[in-house]
């Protein structure tokens, strides 16, 4: 479905009242419009639909309300961008089953790796759309477990049928500041898999907390990340700044 043999650009839009980055808030049919508008002209070549913030401290949002979320949000995507491929950010299997079959979207983008709703991996299997397994453990000894972890949850998914797995390290949940660089520094150890990457680093604590600033002051060091992280062999990344991210993969190749 997707080619990979140069890095995409995923961008990210939050159809949420509470994202960590205040930049990144659309709830509005003309914010979403806009937003949507951005991506495709700076470049964006998929858009991450979410509308359930998985910010520390979010308010929990019922099934029905991310429902509405998603089909107001979809409804607009759909008509600015009918041919860019769209995940959606769900935890939840009937969040993820409604938006396959009543809103046509691409990609299941699930930030508890299945583990917030068993029900998870056998609808994606069954429906035949691409996973995105997040890495989303607490861990003392961080590559060794990440590894072990994908390993089963690779296979549990295999055995129910699944086909296409895109990988997320999960820079950003259930992991110390010092163990998102440690794992920066060893995401290559993940291409053992030959499945494709997908990082998402854009604004994070750990950029913004170790530089001292705000979410809002943090895109060069987003910036500095997603350069390392290409170096790695990250096949998506999932920004918020689409246009800087776009600059970052044209000169990547020429370091």
């Amino acid at each position: 479905m997707f080619d990979l043999s140069t890095p995409q650009v995923m961008g990210i839009l939050n159809a949420t009242p509470d994202s960590f980055y205040a930049g990144a808030r659309h709830q509005t049919e003309s914010d979403i419009r806009s937003r949507v508008e951005q991506i495709i002209s700076e470049g964006g070549t998929m858009i991450d639909v979410g509308a359930y913030s998985t910010r520390p401290g979010a308010s929990d949002v019922p099934v029905e309300e991310e429902m509405a979320r998603l089909r107001q949000a979809m409804a607009i995507v759909r008509s600015v961008a009918p041919t860019t491929p769209v995940s959606v950010d769900t935890f939840r299997s009937d969040v993820a089953r409604m938006a396959i079959e009543e809103l046509g979207v691409d990609i299941i983008n699930d930030v508890s790796g299945g583990e917030m709703d068993e029900n998870m991996f056998p609808t994606v299997a069954k429906l035949g759309v691409p996973y995105i397994l997040t890495h989303n453990m607490p861990t003392t000894d961080l590559m060794p477990e990440m590894l072990l972890y994908f390993s089963r949850r690779i296979q549990q998914l295999r055995d129910l049928g699944q086909k296409d797995i895109i990988l997320d390290p999960g820079y950003g949940f259930s992991k110390t500041l010092e163990q998102n660089y440690q794992l920066l520094a060893h995401q290559d150890e993940l291409l053992i898999y030959e499945l494709p990457i997908l990082v998402g680093l854009s604004r994070k604590s750990m950029i913004y907390k170790r530089l001292g600033c705000t979410p809002e002051e943090s895109l060069n060091g987003t910036t500095v990340l997603n350069t390392l992280a290409l170096q790695q062999g990250t096949n998506i990344l999932r920004v918020h700044d689409v246009k800087e991210c776009r600059e970052v993969i044209t000169l990547t190749p020429n370091l």
